[in-house]
């Protein structure tokens, strides 16, 4: 190529431009609108990477082919729905829009939904069953039995050998230290796990030594989680007569079992500390009862010792007193009034006595008869008083003070005036 002349030329972006020039805002708003248009509710399969869930709540990542990869979010209100913990390396099917985030020009897909591909059916079957579950009325909160403030032994159904084990036995020790655990081991993944599950839950309440049940795993895919949706499981989650905590998974996953257990925990580790209190809180709590009952008890005795005092100061508390020392003055004014009256009445009757005594006295023949008087009689004893009742010759008595006189009548002086006889 020769370099002839290649003063006169003029570099391309030195010439005057008749061409639009757009702004930023322009470009990404006719990117974003194309887009959207374009790519409305689309279907994509891919590998997530990069998942990281904010502290707000949404949902961050990337899906992936071999060839690119396409930036994600999902808000929060979208997220709470998920049955499942996305991770990185899952493969998913993901129904969102294509847009454009303006102020960093970024494409990304504004996800709806996601599903794991291969669990599809599963979901489905998931929904179906929880349906069926609601409508017979398993789910109904009146069904849920109380959990146990302080229950003596737990019984456990989970894998002997699995993470949720430890994690249980770990919490419980430290919280509450001394309680007995009876672990029924079980699979937790695979054929045979949920009538593992079932038949355990069915011991434990048979060999009737446990207050409360937990059941649970570590966290999954919604296959690896599939035996805690079982109706099986279910039904004799249902039918236990132990309350019964399910601890299924993380705090994202949601299982058949959590809807008909008496309490959801959102993990193993959570399920241990819904079952048995502190032991440290309630030695604190208990500390802080007893110093109350003190404070009552010793306010109460205060209290009482104040009120009895103004009770013995009182008119009301003084009165029967008062009116016994009253009544006793009176009992005693009216014990002499009567022993007053009785004397009276006594020096009465002696002198009346001592009257009618000397009326007797008077009127007393013996006293007759020691003025010098005498009574005579007849041999029959009756009286003389007449001398014509006698006739010479009769034997007569006479009665004198000291003695008595036996005479025979030898003459009679008769009297002209008789006295009647």
């Amino acid at each position: 190529m020769s370099d002839t002349g290649s003063d006169n030329i003029t570099p391309e972006f030195n010439r005057p431009s008749t061409r639009r020039v757009y702004s930023v805002t322009e470009v990404t708003r006719q990117l974003k609108r194309t887009l959207e248009q374009a790519f409305f509710s689309i279907l994509v399969e891919g590998e997530i990477s990069n998942f990281k869930r904010h502290g707000s709540g949404h949902l961050y990542f990337s899906i992936k082919d071999h060839d690119a990869q396409l930036s994600c979010v999902m808000w929060r209100g979208r997220s709470r729905n998920l049955h499942f913990r996305p991770v990185d390396g899952m493969l998913v099917r993901i129904t969102g829009d294509v847009t454009i985030y303006e102020r960093q020009g970024k494409m990304q897909l504004d996800v709806q939904h996601i599903m794991p591909v291969g669990e599809g059916q599963l979901q489905q079957d998931f929904e179906i069953l929880k349906r069926q579950l609601a409508d017979e009325g398993l789910f109904d909160s009146e069904h849920k039995k109380n959990i146990p403030a302080f229950p003596q032994t737990i019984g456990l159904v989970t894998s002997p050998s699995g993470a949720a084990l430890r994690d249980i036995i770990s919490v419980i020790n430290r919280r509450y230290p001394g309680i007995k655990l009876i672990l029924n081991p079980v699979r937790v993944q695979g054929s045979t796990a949920a009538a593992e599950i079932s038949q355990a839950i069915i011991d434990l309440n048979e060999h009737n030594q446990c207050d409360l049940l937990i059941i649970g795993r570590g966290g999954g895919s919604l296959e690896d989680l599939w035996a805690f949706n079982e109706e099986i499981v279910a039904r004799t989650i249902f039918d236990s007569e132990i309350p019964i905590i399910s601890a299924v998974g993380h705090e994202v996953d949601f299982t058949i079992s959590d809807f008909v257990a008496d309490v959801r925990a959102p993990t193993p580790s959570a399920a241990a500390e819904l079952a048995v209190p502190e032991i440290d809180v309630l030695q604190q709590t208990l500390l802080h009862l007893k110093s109350r009952l003190i404070r009552t008890v010793e306010h109460g005795l205060t209290y009482r010792q104040e009120s009895l005092n103004r009770l013995k100061k009182s008119y009301g508390l003084r009165w029967p007193g008062d009116r016994l020392r009253e009544n006793a003055l009176r009992l005693d004014e009216i014990t002499r009034k009567l022993q007053m009256s009785q004397q009276r009445r006594l020096e009465q009757e002696q002198q009346r006595l001592i009257s009618v005594n000397n009326t007797l006295h008077a009127l007393d023949p013996a006293a007759v008869l020691l003025r010098g008087y005498s009574i005579t009689t007849d041999i029959n004893g009756k009286v003389i008083i007449n001398a014509n009742d006698l006739t010479p010759g009769d034997q007569i008595n006479t009665q004198l003070a000291q003695g008595t006189v036996k005479s025979t009548i030898s003459t009679i002086n008769r009297e002209d005036n008789e006295t009647p006889t």
